[in-house]
């Protein structure tokens, strides 16, 4: 057997591909590698997102091709790919300035992986595929080879049509597509089977989905939740990441509606000032996002919030910066991410004027910061004292120890769950941790149904 080894940056949706790039080589004699030192084959699955992550890849690059001429000289050569966002933006710069890569695949072209390397052992040089057919990658993906966890990711949408000045994703990921959901429904009753009993849907902008239904119509992610929530052995759904703009009434709804579907949502605002929300053209006012979460909360009063803020986006005031703040004590998040403006190349936010200083920026963050930091304290030390369910993914760092997540996806650690992995059940929390909660089991017997509430 040869073996691989991909490392992974970025979000679920890179979690998710990785997955499907080792299901593609597993049929080439490809098997799992615990390192690169181990294996014929190093993927770098890549994420665009953060800052500097081109040259954070090159440096990674350097270490791999010093192993790569290493191995060369004991006989056992080595592979090099880099897959994903940054793959596609830099495309053939990336072959020019690290001629030890072997392969560059964007994130919509990994299934031509086993067409690639056939081309690399009949002819040698490097090859190059950053295309965009979104429809060709999901027919052309075998089955998922591996068993499933307790929790698993599914992607059922890619690319983004909203165009935000500061991101890159319509460049990477391409326009917005939607897989049709009966393919989605059998990849879920697959992971199923294999052990899943959560699955959290995974689009760019997913509450877009648009997907072709079995009956002809173009479902909505509601239609297709509801659906989902419907496969035996499923207990538990989630999505990410979502537009306020895309959060319809039906969405909103199945929250209300659909026990399977989790209390938590994440719903990125990135800013609470009009005045930036307008040039990072996010399409909708602070006003809008209070009243669309307003609306959410009526529909599930237990939902814990999540959001991402960018704070120095070029232009931003210290009046825009409070707007921020107010919006998030407003809100109330059980938790958030937040980063400072860092300049994408080829976005129209990285030309516009104004850029704010480093110091200003992490003024602003640390602050930030702060606050939402309080605010996860105080929504964890709510649930003190409280019975939860809790899905047991894995084992814990302590003998007999294990680890799940609250429907509000907090982990928790339980002493005397190890059995339970895959399995849900209550838990009494009784501390709170600077990273986690700490529980007891309220019974033993894991039960077939647990509410949420």
């Amino acid at each position: 057997m040869k073996k691989l080894f991909i490392k992974t940056y970025g979000c679920q949706m890179n979690v998710y591909d990785s997955a499907r790039m080792a299901d593609l080589l597993a049929p080439l004699g490809y098997a799992p590698a615990d390192s690169p030192d181990q294996a014929d084959m190093v993927i770098l699955n890549t994420c665009h997102i953060r800052e500097k992550a081109a040259e954070k890849i090159y440096s990674e690059l350097g270490r791999l091709k010093r192993l790569k001429d290493t191995r060369k000289l004991h006989g056992r050569p080595m592979t090099i790919v880099v897959a994903g966002c940054v793959a596609q933006a830099e495309g053939a710069e990336i072959i020019a300035r690290q001629s030890a890569v072997d392969i560059v695949v964007g994130p919509q072209s990994y299934h031509c992986l086993p067409e690639m390397l056939a081309k690399l052992a009949r002819s040698g040089g490097h090859a190059l595929q950053t295309d965009f057919p979104a429809e060709a990658k999901f027919d052309s993906l075998p089955e998922q080879n591996a068993r499933a966890g307790p929790a698993a990711f599914l992607t059922v949408q890619e690319g983004c049509d909203r165009f935000c000045t500061f991101c890159v994703v319509p460049y990477t990921r391409g326009a917005e597509y939607s897989r049709p959901a009966a393919d989605i429904l059998a990849e879920a009753q697959t992971l199923v089977a294999k052990g899943a009993r959560e699955i959290t849907l995974l689009g760019q902008n997913v509450n877009a989905y648009r997907g072709m239904g079995p009956d002809g119509d173009s479902w909505t992610l509601a239609r297709l939740i509801g659906v989902l929530a419907r496969v035996e052995g499923l207990k538990r759904l989630r999505y990410t990441t979502n537009h306020p703009r895309d959060m319809a009434d039906d969405l909103i709804a199945a929250h209300r509606d659909v026990d399977a579907l989790m209390p938590y949502l994440h719903l990125p605002i990135q800013s609470g000032a009009d005045r930036i929300l307008l040039a990072m053209n996010r399409q909708h006012t602070a006003d809008d996002y209070l009243r669309l979460i307003e609306r959410v909360r009526t529909a599930r009063p237990d939902i814990a919030l999540s959001s991402d803020f960018i704070v120095g986006f070029p232009g931003e005031s210290e009046k825009d910066f409070d707007a921020t703040m107010s919006l998030v004590r407003k809100v109330g998040y059980a938790q958030a991410f937040s980063f400072m403006y860092s300049r994408r190349p080829g976005t129209p936010a990285a030309v516009a004027p104004g850029q704010i200083p480093d110091d200003v920026k992490n003024e602003r963050l640390l602050a930030l910061q702060a606050l939402l930091a309080s605010q996860q304290a105080a929504f964890n030390a709510s649930c003190q004292g409280r019975v939860l369910s809790v899905l047991f993914e894995k084992p814990g760092r302590k003998d007999g120890q294990g680890v799940g997540r609250t429907p509000y996806l907090q982990p928790v650690h339980v002493d005397g769950a190890h059995t339970l992995i895959g399995q849900i059940a209550d838990v009494r929390i009784e501390a709170v941790l600077p990273n986690s909660l700490k529980g007891s089991l309220v019974s033993h017997t894991a039960r077939r149904k647990v509410p949420v509430h």
